[in-house]
């Protein structure tokens, strides 16, 4: 991932406005640490901090057409790129680089090329012959992006919030699959596909359909110029992720620069569910794995980063951050730069435990559509900003177009979750995976229940946030939580404690206003909690709220003696880092 920066139309063109973009550029320089570059036209600046991943020799940014009229500066992958070089016969490209190929199909298409692009991406382009501009947004929202207004009139665009914050009166987040263009002064949906609509599909399930579809959305990913590897929890959808790519990485462009060995990455607490799981699976692929061990300790001193590089105080989105954030650090630190990932299929397929009480069908399907349009402020906004952190760059094979288009056109009857006929939550993807001549995956992973990566990296992760949360807030700031906090009001004491970390890095209105808010029992929409009378008393995003469903369900567990909490917390091993990755020391 890259981070760009663009303000456009500002009053300033002086020598000052260009060191304060500068300055604000340099807040997103952990998304691209390889290299900086600013381009001035007037009164337009557009910056850009590189993680180069493709022709990393040639491939800085802004890029530019043959003339240099049109100026572009781009965060993400053009996973077709080569396809559409070819489409464009005329033009002479300046590098190799994926992204190359945006200011030529604009000079060829006009503003209409976007939805030609397959990848992930958000970018900003300049036409200096006119000083119009356009600003585009991925699909799914797998780039972060965000948009805001200053008081000169001029309108600023950031990989992050930190990037025009105190710049701006008012901003917002960029909505994902639409385009903003300054001659119209609109922004307008450039990705619509059928099941945007919520409409019912009806297409019967065709597993080897499913199974070609997701393999293909994989290879295409495997795209590189640099070292990558795999994120493996053990869990369905980052294992399928791992075979898929363990089995086509030989004869790719790079097995030939890198090693045809696939290398694997794993994170938890000791012992926790995801490590036992991970090893076992990379064991079965044959990958170099690497696993990283923290305490809750070693998170809950990570938090106040995590919250300052990942922009939200959503209650799930930091408890699973932490653990990517702290094992992108280490995966960073091997020399790798691209990590493909497995985030977006329990929102396509109804993975979470909560779908096993959807009613019918049609609300099973109008939920995976929900989702779907939110993840942008969930999964991919963790995705994206944990891992960019560091300067590493997450790919999600689940979330591409082609893939999602075939997966929700599947007549929803034959995802829903019907345990009497023994069919558990995303049950078509286990089934289009369930090879008996050349098995993907053991079948004991294969039909391995859905875990939460929060609660994947070990129980006592959630229980220690929530004493160590309960130590810092008491019950008479949550008496007053909605005078505080009008907006969003926490309603946990570990959501007052994220939300008083996020003030104070980002105090302004317009920030409190991009981070979602709304009941949710084990990751739903605040809808379908009306699924089960018995949720609404047992709100809480972990997976283990789905009571009578998760194995490990909060229902079934003892109760944790009251002076627990704390003493989990102080009592601290250390982490000692090793070749293959961190052990713990007592």
């Amino acid at each position: 991932m890259c981070g760009i920066l663009a303000v456009l139309g500002c009053s300033d063109d002086s020598q000052a406005k260009r060191v304060r973009v500068l300055e604000l550029s340099r807040r997103l320089k952990h998304r691209g640490p390889d290299w900086s570059g600013l381009y001035q036209h007037g009164d337009c600046f557009l910056s850009h901090q590189r993680l180069a991943i493709i022709d990393p020799a040639s491939g800085d940014q802004p890029l530019f057409n043959e003339d240099k009229s049109i100026v572009v500066t781009v965060n993400g992958e053009i996973y077709n790129h080569e396809e559409l070089r070819k489409r464009l016969p005329n033009h002479k490209f300046r590098t190799e680089s994926d992204c190359d190929v945006i200011a030529h199909l604009y000079e060829e298409f006009g503003e209409n090329f976007v939805d030609m692009l397959d990848g992930m991406f958000s970018f900003v382009l300049l036409d200096t012959r006119d000083n119009s501009f356009i600003v585009a947004r991925d699909a799914i929202g797998i780039t972060s992006l965000y948009m805001g207004w200053s008081l000169d009139g001029s309108i600023w665009i950031s990989s992050e919030l930190k990037g025009l914050n105190d710049d701006c009166e008012h901003f917002k987040s960029f909505p994902p699959g639409h385009l903003y263009s300054s001659k119209t002064g609109e922004l307008k949906r450039w990705y619509n596909p059928p099941w945007f609509t919520e409409s019912i599909p009806s297409t019967p399930y065709d597993p080897l359909v499913l199974r070609r579809a997701f393999e293909n959305a994989v290879i295409k990913r495997l795209m590189t110029d640099v070292p990558f590897g795999v994120l493996l929890s053990g869990g369905l959808d980052s294992s399928l992720v791992a075979s898929i790519t363990a089995r086509h990485l030989a004869g790719t462009k790079a097995a030939k620069q890198w090693g045809a060995q696939l290398h694997s990455f794993c994170v938890g607490l000791e012992g926790s569910p995801d490590l036992k799981a991970g090893k076992e699976v990379a064991d079965y692929l044959g990958t170099v794995h690497h696993e990283f061990h923290f305490t809750v300790q070693d998170g809950i001193d990570a938090i106040e980063d995590v919250i300052y590089h990942v922009e939200t105080y959503d209650v799930t989105t930091i408890r699973a951050s932490t653990p990517m954030f702290l094992m992108s650090r280490k995966i960073k630190s091997l020399g790798v730069k691209m990590v493909i990932s497995g985030e977006g299929s329990d929102e396509i397929f109804g993975g979470y435990l909560y779908f096993h009480k959807a009613p019918n069908k049609e609300e099973f399907h109008r939920e995976t559509c929900r989702k779907i349009k939110a993840l942008h402020m969930y999964d991919c906004l963790r995705a994206n900003k944990s891992t960019s952190a560091w300067g590493l760059e997450a790919r999600v094979p689940f979330l591409d177009k082609d893939f999602i288009n075939v997966a929700m056109s599947i007549d929803p009857e034959f995802k829903m979750i019907k345990k009497d006929e023994g069919r558990i939550e995303k049950w078509v993807l286990r089934k289009a995976f369930d090879d008996e001549e050349k098995p993907y995956l053991p079948k004991h992973i294969l039909y391995r229940q859905k875990e939460q990566f929060s609660d994947g990296v070990g129980y006592s992760w959630i229980d220690g946030l929530k004493a160590h949360a309960a130590l810092h807030v008491n019950d008479k700031m949550m008496q007053n939580a909605a005078h505080i906090f009008p907006h969003n009001t926490p309603t946990t004491k570990e959501g007052y404690y994220y939300r008083m970390i996020f003030e104070r890095f980002f105090p302004q209105n317009s920030a409190r206003q991009t981070v979602p808010g709304g009941p949710s029992v084990a990751c739903s929409t605040a809808t379908a909690i009306e699924w089960d009378a018995e949720w609404s008393k047992n709100l809480d995003p972990s997976g283990r709220a789905a009571l009578g469903v998760h194995n490990s369900a909060y229902e079934n567990q003892a109760a944790v003696p009251s002076g627990l909490g704390p003493e989990i917390i102080e009592n601290v091993p250390h982490m000692k880092v090793g070749t293959q990755g961190v052990a713990i020391a007592s």
